[in-house]
């Protein structure tokens, strides 16, 4: 059975969501100071404890100019020479994928950004031209009650040779610093979403959407593609009321890592 990981995996110090109880058990806390002890090792969350960690917050803390400053220099800066350094990579991605498939190596698709704006997020395709047609069954996101779901499949048919590889690796998203250079997106911050699945964040979507989109977050390097949407969220959130410079950097640090060692990711 496959174990979902914890804040406390990824980060020395960790957002203020997560906290230690006496007896030394991991509990996770919400801004209402509601504090909901949780089984690291087996995490199944209630609708109650997440209708608490999930509740819209008017205190999260705002940082400073310093801290966009610094932010913006970082994204572009580091952002330019990622992407100069990732050309040829994503060049041998893209001729791989189409000697194995027919049309375009590339997927461009419409995400909401900072204040839900969209943008035209790109990446390398890592499933069929046809996927969508072919398999329509996995892109029904009305029919999906809660986010007690995963948005990606340890088995998808929709995936092609070439895709498993620079999914498995993360080949597939460095076409993503191209967004961020461009200023769509962040080197840190919640992944953007497609509008269909944001409809269904409710009260929790004006927050996800108060910040800049990015190329990784707490999500990515904490369970990633094995945790449920609402999983996901919930670290997000975390980020998003707790983030730092400092946070930023360990981000970027544990999902080098996470890459290099091709943790849950599919």
């Amino acid at each position: 059975m496959t174990t979902k990981a914890h804040p406390s995996q990824v980060l020395k110090e960790p957002p203020t969501l997560i906290a230690k109880a006496p007896n030394g058990a991991i509990v996770r806390r919400a801004r209402s100071a509601q504090i909901v002890p949780i089984n690291p090792h087996n995490y199944s969350p209630t609708k109650s404890q997440n209708d608490a960690l999930f509740a819209p917050v008017s205190t999260a803390r705002t940082p400073g100019l310093v801290y966009a400053a610094a932010k913006w220099v970082l994204d572009f800066g580091l952002g330019l020479i990622l992407l100069i350094i990732a050309t040829p990579i994503i060049l041998m991605a893209a001729v791989a994928i189409r000697v194995e498939t027919k049309g375009s190596a590339f997927f461009i698709q419409t995400r909401l950004g900072k204040d839900g704006k969209p943008f035209k997020l790109v990446k390398l395709r890592g499933m069929f031209i046809d996927s969508r047609t072919r398999f329509a069954s996995y892109y029904d996101y009305s029919s999906q009650k809660d986010l007690e779901f995963c948005f990606h499949h340890e088995e998808d048919p929709r995936v092609t040779r070439a895709g498993k590889f620079i999914r498995k690796t993360s080949i597939d998203e460095l076409p993503n610093l191209w967004n961020v250079v461009i200023g769509d997106m962040s080197l840190v911050g919640p992944r953007p979403e497609i509008p269909e699945v944001l409809a269904l964040y409710g009260p929790y979507r004006e927050e996800y959407l108060s910040v800049k989109p990015g190329v990784t977050c707490v999500s990515k390097c904490t369970g990633r593609d094995r945790l449920t949407k609402r999983e996901t969220i919930e670290f997000d959130l975390g980020y998003i009321r707790d983030r730092s410079f400092g946070l930023d950097l360990k981000i970027l640090w544990k999902t080098f890592r996470g890459v290099v060692l091709r943790h849950d990711v599919f």
